[in-house]
């Protein structure tokens, strides 16, 4: 099997010259690898050139359109069996493509998505968003592992898809942001087989720093209510947790206000507070130890207690944020019409 490999890239000049070096790497060498530039005002061609006389590699540049349509830029000029997507900041294990390969040929998989993991190489910071991102303890434990909930839709950091699926979905409908869910279940509702190879994992370096992961989240948390206007059917209760989490975080930091003003009385908010401060501190604890127990670190296990509440909150506020704005902008076009 020929496999096509498509990276949009951005303004990441570092991250893909790190990428290639993996891919330089690999056990199977049937593969090409195409490098859409979108509209960076950083190009990477002279990094990219320097790896032609080590891989097929093909570099092109268009204007900025989104990540999205950048990868159909790259599934129209594929000449792969199948197409696989990476994100520019990931690494790949020497022996990705052999285990996707495996995987294919057992499950039969018209399109398929891997999990991610953290390189020994990663930054503190990094290697607590990565735990966050996966961790039963967040939204992690949903998505990139066997239990997931529901049918599997593949994240577009590590996803591959064949040239039927390309040819029949025409790939991406959206530019940016929930673009991969949205594909993912336009695939299944198509009738092809997608499903999750779990050993074909990448490392994901995501984001640098607590601010960056903020924003990030906070977008994918609008990008769910982005998803729930198209398909209805795909909102469950679990998207909801995060919102309730930032909910309940902010109503106890009020309630333990209320408390420190009346702090000899002993009523129903003085109750609520105990409640809801017992509940915080055992699931900072629980959190920290498996933290501590997955990444062997105390730093990292300190740093991914923080990268939790993060997540949570950012997700659950970009969640209600769209969706006031969705059921507002609603209601506003109900009452032009009458």
């Amino acid at each position: 099997m020929f496999f096509s490999i498509i990276i949009p890239l951005y303004n990441r000049p570092v991250e893909i010259k790190e990428l290639l070096a993996s891919l330089t790497e690999q056990v199977y060498q049937d593969f090409e690898v195409i490098i859409v530039e979108d509209g960076s005002s950083k190009p990477a061609e002279d990094i990219v050139a320097r790896f032609k006389d080590k891989l097929d590699v093909h570099y092109f540049f268009k204007e900025n359109e989104g990540q999205g349509f950048a990868r159909n830029y790259g599934f129209e000029r594929a000449k792969g069996d199948f197409f696989i997507v990476f994100d520019s900041d990931i690494i790949v294990p020497k022996d990705y493509l052999n285990l996707v390969l495996q995987g294919l040929e057992r499950d039969q998989w018209d399109a398929f998505g891997g999990p991610d993991a953290a390189h020994h190489s990663f930054t503190s910071i990094q290697k607590a968003i990565s735990y966050s991102m996966t961790s039963p303890f967040t939204t992690g434990g949903i998505r990139g592992n066997k239990k997931h909930v529901g049918q599997f839709h593949p994240r577009s950091f590590n996803l591959g898809i064949s040239r039927a699926v390309w040819e029949k979905t025409q790939g991406f409908k959206l530019s940016r942001r929930s673009e991969d869910i949205e594909f993912s279940i336009r695939m299944i509702n198509e009738g092809f087989k997608v499903g999750l190879i779990p050993e074909a994992f990448v490392y994901h370096k995501r984001r640098a720093n607590f601010n960056q992961f903020y924003k990030q989240t906070f977008n994918f948390g609008k990008g769910r209510i982005d998803i729930w206007q198209r398909y209805p059917a795909e909102l469950k209760p679990v998207h909801a947790l995060p919102a309730v989490f930032a909910i309940a975080v902010f109503g106890l930091i009020m309630i333990n206000a209320i408390n420190l003003l009346t702090m000899n009385e002993i009523n129903i908010v003085n109750w609520l507070g105990w409640i809801g401060n017992s509940f915080m501190f055992i699931y900072t604890i629980l959190l920290f130890i498996h933290a501590l127990i997955v990444c062997r670190s105390i730093k990292v296990a300190f740093l991914a207690v923080i990268a939790a509440y993060t997540q949570l909150i950012a997700y659950g506020l970009g969640f209600l944020s769209e969706y006031f704005n969705v059921t507002l902008a609603n209601k506003s076009k109900k009452k032009l019409t009458v």
